[in-house]
């Protein structure tokens, strides 16, 4: 087979033109042909070879166009171009100002008790506790039971009261025939007189044994201890069967209105000129140490502890949720303005990275870049600089650890 009758086929194949070449795909015919494996015969395999190779230069020629089919088209772009991400979308953006230069104290102290709001409850009779009926911690109304008594007092005052009825009584009558008398001219003018003040004494014995019961309340021998304020019961030194005296110093009950609680705080010798009343004061506890509770220095105890050397001061902070509880531990920090001036930004801008620290500023096109900076020292939320801002710049105080490590990378 010549080598211009096998191009032929082929050119038409990288060159269709199907409105003039028709191509028929048949399927191979194996049962017109039969294979038989036979021993090689060396006398034949010369002329064999010589028939193949038409054939073979055929094939070569075949595989040779259709890798010159390749289309000469440039290759489609697979990738398409990554859309520019504004990396300032989700950020707040606060501006470097120049501020004075606030300083703080750190002061220790603890929480105590609105002293204002403390009630103690002592027993007014002597006597033996019958039933306490509220414990320590627990809320209390106003005029809530909180311990009954039985008491020799009471009775005894029961007693005082049916005797004052009594001379009154006698009281009453002896006025009625004195003034009798003296109308009939058989009594004297002073007798009559001494009727009249004995039956005042008669009746001012009654009020006051009345005014007396109605001061203790209960009936009989009973006396009852009831909440004067309303409150938690922050002390108790009751027992149901214990004994009293009506000269007991020892108070049974203190009840405090934790609605309000005073935070007493240290001040050391050296820091006595820096402290004020009115400055504010930030105060956090060990038992919420994410919460900060702020209030103002309300008064300044203008005496020294012998022992310590120090002076306390007074913060009262609302405590509507009870949160705060008497005897914690309360770390105050406190704030003053000097007369120093600098760049502040907010603390929380701040990224550091590698020993050093920087920030995320937005520049006149707004667009991040990184700055290092120079901190001069933070007090509160609060970061003053030495050097790397200027009044007026802005810098991101969210997500700016995201934008920093995109910038880097």
């Amino acid at each position: 087979m010549k080598a211009n009758q096998l191009l032929k086929p082929l050119i038409g194949i990288c060159n269709p033109d199907f409105n003039a070449r028709e191509f028929v795909i048949r399927k191979p015919d194996f049962n017109a042909r039969q294979v038989v494996i036979r021993k090689p015969d060396p006398n034949v395999r010369q002329v064999a070879m010589r028939k193949r190779l038409p054939s073979l230069v055929a094939a070569l020629l075949l595989l040779a166009g259709l890798s010159g089919c390749q289309s000469s088209a440039p290759p489609e772009e697979t990738g398409a171009t990554e859309p520019k991400v504004n990396l300032l979308a989700t950020a707040h953006i606060d501006t470097a100002r120049l501020l004075p230069v606030n300083n703080e104290l750190n002061l220790t102290g603890k929480i105590t008790f609105n002293q204002d709001k403390v009630v103690k409850v002592f027993p007014l009779v002597g006597g033996h506790i019958e039933e306490v009926k509220t414990d320590l911690g627990d809320y209390v109304t106003k005029g809530q039971t909180l311990a009954v008594i039985r008491s020799g007092d009471m009775a005894d005052l029961e007693q005082q009261a049916i005797a004052a009825k009594g001379q009154l009584a006698v009281a009453r009558k002896n006025l009625q025939v004195t003034e009798d008398m003296s109308q009939a001219g058989l009594a004297a003018q002073k007798d009559l007189i001494a009727a009249r003040e004995q039956m005042q004494a008669a009746q001012g014995e009654v009020n006051r044994v009345a005014e007396r019961k109605s001061i203790l309340g209960g009936s009989g021998s009973i006396y009852v201890i009831k909440a004067p304020v309303d409150g938690f019961v922050v002390e108790k030194n009751a027992a149901q069967g214990m004994e009293l005296r009506s000269d007991d110093p020892e108070n049974l009950f203190t009840i405090s209105n934790l609605d309000q609680v005073w935070v007493l705080a240290n001040v050391y010798e050296s820091d006595l000129a820096n402290i004020r009343e009115g400055f504010d004061a930030s105060i956090t506890t060990l038992s919420y140490p994410d919460r900060v509770f702020k209030g103002r220095i309300d008064k300044i105890f203008n005496v020294l502890d012998p022992e310590s050397k120090t002076m306390k001061v007074r913060v009262t902070l609302l405590n509507a949720d009870f949160t705060l509880k008497p005897e914690m531990f309360a770390n105050v920090r406190v704030e003053y303005a000097g007369h120093d001036q600098r760049v502040g930004i907010p603390a929380k801008a701040i990224v550091f990275d590698k020993s050093r620290n920087f920030v995320v500023a937005v520049n006149s096109r707004n667009q991040p870049v990184v700055r290092e900076i120079d901190l001069f020292k933070t007090v509160g939320d609060i970061t003053y600089l030495n050097s790397g801002l200027k009044p007026g710049d802005r810098v991101v105080t969210q997500n700016q650890l995201l934008i920093y490590s995109a910038l880097g990378n």
